[in-house]
């Protein structure tokens, strides 16, 4: 039954994506086979972030050791439910499924230091891979930098051609990084201006189903990349686990349990 279900599951984001328009085509993402930390097997005890959403649960390992300050207050407001019953505000196909603000405009966001933003961790070892789970940082005024706001990388595995990994080359990448790109493919661009601090190891394609979704248009006819109402997108939990983490079975157990307890208390 749980084979079944999977593919059930594995069919209907594909059905969404196809039917998101001609120019939104779920990728066929090849197994990436690298040296790069972010694509190798999370270790048992590692830190991980579990999405539960109205599309699919996405899994990804986290790196506390490459980007404390991000890895800290994401993990500080998944605890508190902060991102509990929150929307992906922002679905650009080929490029990133943005979340992680609970006014949903995307123009808010918090910390756990009193709402402060922190600064830029840009690690050497870390890039910005199709799958990378990156901090997104507010611009303007005293309220540059970090907040509880992410996104996931979407980019197509074809986005980083040999023009831009000879570009790539000439920026002192290593060889590694270059192929990591040429077979994940990424927004190389984004390296030394926003900080990743994960990787999805499981869940890619409900993360392309994010990005597939029909978005709104302005008045004049510009894509917003907002999903429309029909198509809205929820964060309804992130649990934050030790790889391998519970099952989805046992996630939702532990929702299941913990709605009894709240309706009991609310009886009592």
């Amino acid at each position: 039954m749980k084979k079944y279900c999977s593919l059930l599951l594995a069919l209907a984001l594909a059905l969404l994506c196809a039917c998101g328009g001609s120019d939104k085509k779920a990728p066929t993402r090849a197994e990436v086979t690298s040296e790069e930390r972010q694509f190798t097997t999370p270790a048992d005890g590692d830190l991980i972030a579990i999405f539960t959403t109205s599309l699919g649960e996405v899994r990804a390992v986290l790196y506390p050791d490459a980007a404390p300050m991000a890895v800290y207050n994401f993990v500080g407001l998944a605890r508190s439910g902060y991102y509990d019953g929150t929307v992906i505000w922002r679905s650009q196909y080929g490029f990133a499924v943005q979340g992680g603000d609970a006014t949903g405009t995307g123009t808010g966001g918090s910390t756990i230091w009193s709402n402060n933003p922190y600064p830029l961790e840009a690690s050497a070892a870390l890039k910005h891979y199709a799958g990378a789970l990156c901090a997104a940082f507010a611009t303007g005024g005293e309220a540059t930098g970090g907040n509880s706001q992410f996104y996931f990388v979407a980019a197509l595995p074809d986005s980083v051609d040999k023009t831009q990994q000879e570009q790539l080359a000439q920026n002192g990448y290593s060889e590694s990084q270059i192929a990591a790109y040429g077979a994940a493919g990424g927004l190389p661009y984004l390296d030394n201006t926003d900080t990743v601090f994960g990787q999805v190891y499981a869940g890619m394609d409900v993360v392309d189903a994010m990005a597939c979704v029909e978005t709104q248009q302005d008045e004049e006819g510009n894509d917003t990349w907002r999903p429309t109402k029909e198509a809205v997108i929820t964060i309804d939990k992130v649990t934050i686990a030790s790889y391998p983490g519970p099952t989805a079975e046992e996630l939702a157990a532990q929702s299941d349990d913990a709605e009894a307890s709240s309706e009991a208390e609310a009886v009592g």
